[in-house]
């Protein structure tokens, strides 16, 4: 076993005193040593369960044989942490919730893991660390928040924040505002829509690292206790059978990921994260191939804010593996790949029938023909830009309009709620990428505001940063290069016209090459606003958003 470098020999007597001071047995000890990586605090109510998903999962782990031993991992809530510096701190912590599992799995010769994650980058920061550590690993998340319910509809944390957007415009009172607060989060667990914290915890189930479940029981559902503790017996058969991660996380496991990514209409944060873990499983992928997978892949999906369902509606109609069988009807999985059920997905899937045709559409009747991500290039974008076109109006599928240039999220919410964007303006907030933010921020408050004020059908947004997967309309972001490394959006203009053809996957500024590049020659790189700290470490390191912002030493 792996924990015998920590364990056994007259050379680890010391360590054997400190298991001894730990309180564990002789017999705990002869056992495979499991870590259990906990992401339980009381400031994100996705993790505020996470001590009962532990507990189970020890439990499981015992049942079957092994020793569990917990340790930590950090986690942001993006939605507290929205509007602010504090939306700084959220993608960079991707990197440290990998870094630190790292330091703890290889320091301490654990046998196999068990990963309990459940926000926005909690997930695909213990993807990474699986990946790299390759140790027997499987992952429960804590599942999705029931959705809440104001006046005979379902509502979530996106209604809340257009609801700002409505007050201030005048079209909501302060009384139904603070109604909004009372009820849209009625219960623990990631947001309960398809936004980033779910869209990671499906897309975990659809590689093959989740049991079934995964992704889509409620948090507060007994259920979710049972799954842990499966998922703390299962760690110990991957054990058995030296399963690893990269057994699981192949090229075509992350393939198999993308089309479940376009068919159930994700977060275009899965179009940062799923570059990144499968970087750190020796699997490069290039963010070209999304378009390619978009084009035969149907959408089937329309969960908030896209639509009117919910993550308890997608689990009660049958999950993530009712999805995959709607696709496998027209062979765009390979169902022949291992995962963490000892099986292949083909095996996983097996008898797992679409029970709500209007919340899973049959591959025959699909929202769209096509996925429910786009990536769009042109001379704004020479890399990418991402939308989530699933959550895009028709009627602005393709739009053209006047620039209205800001170099800082908070001076556009400012235009923005203060009646200064009108019908037709395409929103560029620039500097506020992986480099320039630093740290990408999420621009879940602007694109709010804009749908809150009712705009939503006639007002674009691009930027360098990027999107909370609530939000909805047109949102282009993850526009590479960034303004920071002299990308084009830097050299737009205020009343520069701005065209946005998705169908075309197109974003393009209408000014001529000549000019921008006049513009080049005036351009000036600016002057960081952070110079120390993690943030600016960050900064130093990150890559662009079109591979994922990873961290890369500088060359040489």
């Amino acid at each position: 076993m792996k924990s015998d470098s920590v364990k056994n020999g007259i050379g680890q007597a010391p360590a054997r005193s400190l298991f001894n001071a730990l309180g564990y047995t002789e017999e705990e000890r002869k056992r495979p040593l499991i870590g259990i990586v906990c992401s339980y605090n009381e400031i994100v109510p996705g993790h505020m369960n996470l001590d009962k998903i532990a507990e189970a999962v020890k439990i499981g782990v015992a049942m079957a044989g092994g020793t569990p031993i917990m340790f930590p991992a950090i986690a942001v809530c993006d939605g507290i942490a929205m509007g602010h510096i504090g939306m700084k701190y959220s993608l960079v912590t991707r990197d440290l919730i990998a870094d630190s599992t790292e330091c703890m799995a290889k320091a301490h010769g654990f046998d196999g893991l068990v990963m309990i994650p459940n926000c926005d980058k909690n997930v695909p920061g213990l993807l990474m660390a699986a990946a790299r550590v390759n140790v027997p690993t499987i992952f429960v998340s804590g599942g999705p928040m029931l959705a809440g319910h104001l006046h005979g509809k379902k509502r979530s944390l996106s209604s809340m924040f257009e609801a700002v957007g409505a007050y201030s415009a005048g079209t909501m009172s302060l009384e139904e505002v603070t109604e909004y607060e009372e009820k849209v989060c009625p219960t623990c667990g990631s947001c309960s829509g398809m936004y980033t914290a779910n869209s990671m915890n499906c897309l975990t189930e659809a590689i093959g690292m989740g049991l079934r479940g995964n992704g889509t029981i409620p948090a507060v559902y007994s259920a979710r206790i049972r799954l842990a503790k499966h998922a703390g017996m299962q760690i110990m058969d991957l054990v058995e059978k030296n399963i690893r991660p990269r057994d699981i996380m192949t090229k075509r496991a992350f393939m198999n990921a993308m089309a479940m990514d376009m068919a159930l209409g994700c977060s275009t944060n899965t179009m940062l994260h799923l570059p990144a873990i499968a970087h750190e499983a020796g699997v490069e992928i290039d963010m070209e191939v999304a378009n390619e997978v978009s084009a035969r892949t149907p959408n089937l999906c329309h969960l908030a804010p896209a639509g009117p369902t919910y993550m308890e509606d997608l689990d009660e109609a049958g999950g993530i593996y009712a999805v995959m069988n709607e696709l496998d009807k027209k062979g765009l999985l390979d169902l022949d790949v291992m995962t963490c059920t000892g099986k292949t997905m083909r095996e996983n899937i097996k008898g797992c029938v679409n029970k709500n045709p209007e919340v899973i559409r049959p591959i025959e009747n699909p929202y769209m023909p096509i996925g429910g991500i786009a990536v769009l290039k042109g001379n704004i974008a020479p890399d990418t830009g991402i939308v989530k076109r699933s959550a895009v109006v028709p009627e602005m599928m393709v739009h053209e309009g006047p620039a209205r240039v800001f170099d800082c999220e908070e001076d556009a919410i400012k235009a923005i709620l203060g009646g200064k964007i009108v019908a037709g303006d395409v929103v560029v907030i620039r500097y506020e990428g992986p480099k320039g933010g630093p740290g990408m921020r999420e621009m879940l408050n602007p694109t709010s505001a804009i749908a809150g004020m009712g705009l939503g059908s006639s007002v674009a947004l691009i930027t360098d940063g990027r999107f909370s997967g609530a939000s909805r309309g047109a949102s282009i972001g993850h526009v590479s290069p960034e303004a920071a490394v002299g990308g084009p959006i830097a050299l737009i203009e205020e009343g520069d016209i701005i065209s946005i053809d998705i169908p075309a996957n197109a974003l393009n500024v209408k000014v001529s090459d000549e000019v921008l590049a006049e513009r080049r020659k005036n351009w000036k790189p600016r002057t960081p606003e952070i110079t120390d700290g993690y943030l600016y470490r960050y900064a130093s390191l990150v890559t662009s958003g079109n591979r994922g912002a990873i961290l890369e030493l500088p060359k040489a």
